[in-house]
């Protein structure tokens, strides 16, 4: 149902054509800041970050950020990091969440920047 209605919320209002810009997009049902950051980002390929689990849980890890939610997130990494590498965050840590830094037992055993990272310096400290 909700694909639905945008779809026709499309159709009515944007003349057949996905939005482009955030505004317009978090305006329709059930698309949020990860959601509209991901078409932008694949649909578009315009600099945005979009902030899922693994992001959010790896730039706290990693100690590029010390927030609580993915919109602080995405925040504060959009202040810290160059627009050039956007397009590249939600790739590279979805997949390094997913294989390396998981939420329960992180590899960091064969974790490649495991020296740079602030969760590894605090689980070893000792």
């Amino acid at each position: 149902k909700r694909i639905i209605d945008v779809a026709k919320i499309i159709h009515t209002q944007h003349k057949d054509r996905v939005p482009k810009n955030m505004d317009a997009l978090v305006s329709l049902p059930g698309v949020g800041r990860k959601t509209a950051n991901c078409v932008l980002v694949y649909a578009f390929e315009q600099p945005a970050i979009p902030v899922d689990i693994h992001v959010h849980r790896i730039s706290n890890r990693l100690g590029l950020v010390e927030t609580k939610t993915p919109e602080q997130t995405e925040q504060a990494l959009m202040e810290k990091i160059p627009k050039k590498f956007w397009l590249q965050i939600n790739d590279t840590f979805v997949m390094y969440g997913q294989n390396i830094c998981k939420p329960i037992s992180p590899m960091c055993n064969v974790c490649k920047i495991k020296k740079s990272c602030k969760y590894y310096a605090t689980k070893n400290a000792a």
